[in-house]
């Protein structure tokens, strides 16, 4: 009877893992809200450029979430031409032409239904040549067409990144150091 628990041992060490991937569709977006000592702020990314897949795995009690996102500073829209320039400016886009998510865990495998499902996990977020890792709260969804909706959102401040908040006329309109980033990944499911 000894067999059995080395049995089960074996069978738990190299048992394949649950893994799906998950396409990125075009229509999938990001948003960073904020606000200065006036008014308030939207600048978003409206669509995705190019075609990534993020995997979603189960090994025993760990779910990993791997996979990047890259995105163009160029293509941050504030709806206000000099806004738009700022924050490109800010954001270093000469320097760093990207922002990057690059997904490392989820708290729980996701159930794909048409209900949001909360979860969190881990990411780390390079801006500016800075990387910062970051929990993240997480919707997780399917639609009836089958598409799979990822939904996050995190507040992040300048600061973390070694940023300073953009600042017009002598200073006297000051950016707040705190923005909330959200994103909305619009994914296929592929074996």
């Amino acid at each position: 009877m000894w067999y059995k628990p080395i049995l089960w041992i074996s069978l738990l060490l190299f048992w394949p893992p649950e893994r799906t991937r998950w396409v990125i569709a075009e229509n999938s977006s990001l948003s960073v809200n904020g606000s200065t000592n006036i008014n308030k702020f939207s600048c978003e990314i409206p669509s995705y450029d190019q075609t990534d897949t993020l995997t979603v795995s189960r090994k025993s009690k760990e779910i990993a979430l791997t996979g990047n996102v890259g995105l163009k500073i160029i293509t941050f829209d504030c709806h206000n031409s000099m806004m738009t320039r700022d924050l490109r400016k800010t954001l270093k886009e000469s320097q760093f032409p990207r922002l990057y998510i690059r997904f490392l865990s989820l708290s729980e495998m996701p159930q794909l239904r048409p209900e949001p499902q909360q979860v969190t996990g881990w990411v780390n977020i390079e801006l500016a040549g800075a990387t910062k890792r970051l929990e993240i709260n997480y919707q997780v969804s399917m639609d009836d067409q089958k598409v799979i909706h990822l939904l996050g959102s995190r507040n992040i401040n300048f600061s973390d990144f070694n940023l300073v908040p953009p600042r017009k006329l002598g200073g006297m309109i000051k950016t707040n150091d705190q923005l909330t980033v959200a994103f909305h990944l619009r994914m296929s499911a592929v074996n």
